[in-house]
């Protein structure tokens, strides 16, 4: 079984340095976001990971300048190892005006398969009418841009987060639960401010199993869908047309049948989330799952090929 795995992050030290360095990871860490090569690739093939699609850590870019900077190292990188990596693109969200024209070189000169964006941009989401030439741009080129979590501003930090110990805090306003809270926030408001009744083709990949959409998406809809009468879709018809879903992080059964349940495996994309989630563990996992051997395929490799026109291999 073919396995390609897309929310697996790369951060090459220099480039680190260069927009205020390290974002306080474990060394060990530090080290495999800057290795994208011989190493990176001998853990894919001891778990049987076949194909990387890679992207920058959070944040977002800063400028478009930083962007081109990221997306131009990690086309040399993929143009290393063609048959391992590919890429999403880093974008400028402080920028906005700046984000199409460089997801359209992006994609058109460099190959890529869409572009990631790490949450708000100094608190802004991406429902802001600043963002949606973006997702035009996306729409025109069939690419989906995937929403990944990034760590709150400084306000919301210390509204939901102080008074508890710094590292306490500090995970749980991320990857320990607040990030992901945010992310599917997010998702909603995507979904509420209309940007799918403008972009009617646009695909959107959220991971970690949907940052917590599908648990509550009945909920939403119940409630949302009698304030926002204007939208020609329900609120699980769009997330379920518009959104993919990956495992990223995610490795248990229950949040695995939840967004099968939900959104059906035709819309999961196996991911790790390397190297803040382990390949062995990752894949473990997938074999592990309680489903059928055509629905796994779909999910390790059969639905991203599909959305991202990933080649097959040679």
């Amino acid at each position: 079984m073919r396995v390609v795995a897309i929310e697996e992050h790369f951060a090459p030290r220099d480039l680190e340095l260069a927009r205020g360095g390290p974002r306080g990871y474990a060394p060990e860490i530090g080290a495999l976001l800057d290795e994208v090569g011989e190493q990176r690739i001998a853990d894919m093939d001891r778990n049987g990971i076949d194909y990387q699609v890679l992207a920058s850590t959070p944040p977002n870019a800063s400028s478009a300048s930083e962007a081109m900077r990221w997306n131009d190292r990690l086309a040399e990188i993929i143009g290393a190892h063609p048959d391992r990596f590919g890429g999403f693109a880093s974008l400028a969200t402080p920028e906005p005006s700046s984000c199409p024209k460089e997801l359209e070189r992006a994609v058109v000169e460099l190959g890529f398969c869409g572009a990631m964006i790490h949450g708000h941009a100094n608190g802004v989401f991406c429902d802001s009418p600043q963002m949606w030439p973006t997702f035009a741009k996306a729409e025109e080129l069939g690419v989906p841009i995937y929403l990944h979590p990034t760590p709150p501003v400084p306000s919301v930090f210390e509204a939901y987060y102080s008074g508890l110990e710094p590292e306490v805090a500090q995970v749980l306003a991320t990857s320990g639960w607040g990030w992901h809270a945010e992310t599917g926030l997010h998702a909603l408001r995507l979904i509420v401010s209309g940007v799918f009744e403008h972009f009617e083709r646009l695909q959107i990949i959220i991971g970690h199993m949907g940052e917590n959409v599908p648990f509550s998406l009945a909920r939403a809809e119940a409630t949302l869908g009698r304030v926002t009468p204007g939208l020609t879709r329900s609120i699980s018809q769009t997330f379920g047309e518009n959104f993919y879903v990956t495992t990223s992080g995610y490795f248990t059964i229950a949040p695995l049948l939840c967004a099968v349940m939900v959104v059906g495996v035709d819309r999961l994309i196996f991911s790790v989330d390397y190297p803040f989630a382990r390949n062995e563990d990752a894949r473990a996992f997938l074999d592990a799952m309680p489903l059928s051997l055509g629905d796994r395929h779909k999910i390790a490799h059969e639905n991203v090929e599909h959305l991202l026109a990933i080649p097959a291999p040679r």
